[in-house]
């Protein structure tokens, strides 16, 4: 069937880049998709063995300049689960476009994978919750002014441009997080463009909307991932209280710091949803 997008067509140039994926790592398929936010990358250190391949020798992908972000993906297995991680990720505010942002999910959809697990750094509007911790995210609110589906219809058998969002964040996804750590919360994730942090009249005006948390990722993906009718999960680290909430200048250095100190808790926790899904897979498996 021929696209109906311009060159280079965000679908095919998904499908080019696994392939190259799979011919670096010899392995053709991957189950499960993993995007390391800020703060997260100790999870990388905790799943053994694997084989890295720089984003820039697949197609499509720009290397990651933001601060914590590495420029590789990882592929490997975890209890015959085949688990694809990316090290970093690109946002728009580092000059990318929507269909860059959300290409690193699109890919791991080409390459099998229905299922994605993606991690941020985020402010947090309620000053009850512990920093250092993560937030189930239930929601979000895209704030960004753009969207990944932007441009020409996707000719099938891809699903047309009007994707369904009402359970953009996989309930069962949510209920495993909270069966291994029931202390976590929930809240709605607003996704705003970067890169300054939000003035306190912003993060009033996300209360409003019903927003929990404040960052500037996620959502576009999510909005990808959910178009390709992926199973999504969404797991924010609180590294500060939001502007206005804290007495305290927001500085990027602070949040970076916050992950590094959280770091072993948290990637242990996403080592352990891993795991877990890579143990009901097994038992969904065909015997």
């Amino acid at each position: 069937m021929t696209s109906t997008f311009p060159l280079p067509d965000p679908f095919e140039l998904a499908r080019r880049a696994a392939a190259v994926l799979a011919e670096r790592t010899g392995r053709a398929q991957h189950d499960l998709f993993v995007v390391l936010g800020s703060g997260w990358a100790h999870v990388a250190e905790l799943l053994p063995g694997g084989i890295d391949v720089a984003m820039t020798q697949l197609p499509g992908f720009p290397e990651p300049s933001a601060a914590g972000h590495g420029g590789a993906f990882r592929s490997l297995d975890v209890g015959g689960l085949r688990v694809l991680l990316a090290l970093g990720r690109v946002h728009l505010y580092e000059g990318h476009d929507p269909q860059a942002v959300a290409h690193g999910v699109r890919m791991a959809w080409a390459a099998g994978c229905g299922t994605v697990i993606l991690t941020n750094a985020a402010g947090i509007l309620n000053p009850d919750w512990p920093l250092g911790r993560p937030i189930v995210i239930s929601d979000h609110i895209n704030l960004t002014g753009t969207s990944p589906l932007t441009g020409p219809n996707p000719t099938p058998p891809l699903p047309g441009r009007f994707a369904d969002m009402s359970t953009a964040y996989t309930p069962a996804l949510r209920s495993l997080v909270h069966r291994l750590e029931p202390s976590l919360p929930e809240g709605v994730y607003v996704g705003f463009r970067g890169p300054q942090f939000e003035t306190p009249a912003e993060v009033r005006m996300a209360g409003l909307l019903g927003g929990s948390l404040v960052g500037m990722s996620t959502v576009l993906e999510a909005i990808a991932a959910s178009h390709l009718r992926m199973q999504v999960l969404g797991l924010s680290l609180a590294t500060n209280l939001a502007a206005g909430l804290s007495p305290a200048p927001l500085d990027g250095d602070h949040v970076l710091a916050v992950a590094r100190e959280n770091a072993p808790w948290v990637a242990d926790l996403l080592a352990r949803i891993i795991h877990e899904l890579a143990t009901e897979h097994n038992q969904q498996a065909p015997q």
